[in-house]
């Protein structure tokens, strides 16, 4: 039996593209493990708080010397308890201004700990959480994969930097890319993607 780790970050619900295809990937992992574990962060309509004077303190491993810093500080631990118990990560990640969700960013700064997901060694940091497979579905209006824009994606080389950071490298990116490019570029992009993903799921 696997645990699976969803992250949704759209703030669209259930217009959004990236969570109709998280849905589909989430259904085909279930058909192949009826016994799987899910645990569900809908990031966009229950954000992880930005940080604060009093986040960043608990999070840097401060003792919490007020009530702001020791519900920063179980947040924390409550989100790295949910990444390491996961077996495969699965994020739904729009690009928003060509970088990822300030919601999906809020997670990832509660969860990068130092001596928790990451230590720093004499060759430089060391990724504590290894062993995990993340799905990353990426949607995005434009096309960025190649060309003339793939200089202006912040949005795949962030993801693969903080996940590798903490040593999640078996990462597989699925785009769902021209969603604004019409309705028929639109439609192809989401069948190709949804094709991928039953190769990758």
């Amino acid at each position: 039996m696997s645990t699976v780790l969803v992250l949704n970050s759209s703030a669209l619900g259930a217009a959004s593209v990236s969570r109709q295809l998280i849905d589909a990937t989430v259904a085909r992992l279930r058909a192949q493990d009826p016994g799987l574990k899910l645990v569900e962060r809908d990031l966009g309509a229950s954000p992880v708080p930005h940080l604060t004077l009093d986040a960043a303190t608990a999070i840097r491993g401060g003792e919490p010397a007020n009530a702001a810093q020791q519900q920063a500080r179980a947040l924390s631990d409550e989100l790295l308890e949910e990444l390491k118990a996961a077996d495969i990560v699965v994020i739904g990640a729009p690009m928003y201004n060509f970088g990822i969700p300030s919601t999906l960013k809020a997670w990832f700064d509660y969860v990068l700990r130092a001596g928790i997901a990451f230590r720093y060694t004499e060759a430089g940091p060391e990724g504590l959480l290894t062993g995990k497979r993340a799905i990353i579905v990426e949607s995005r209006g434009g096309f960025y994969s190649s060309g003339p824009a793939q200089p202006m994606d912040s949005q795949e080389p962030h993801l693969r930097t903080l996940l590798g950071f903490v040593g999640i490298t078996d990462v597989t990116f699925i785009r769902a890319e021209k969603l604004a490019f019409g309705p028929e570029a639109r439609e192809q992009s989401i069948s190709a993607a949804q094709a991928e993903l039953k190769l990758v799921a």
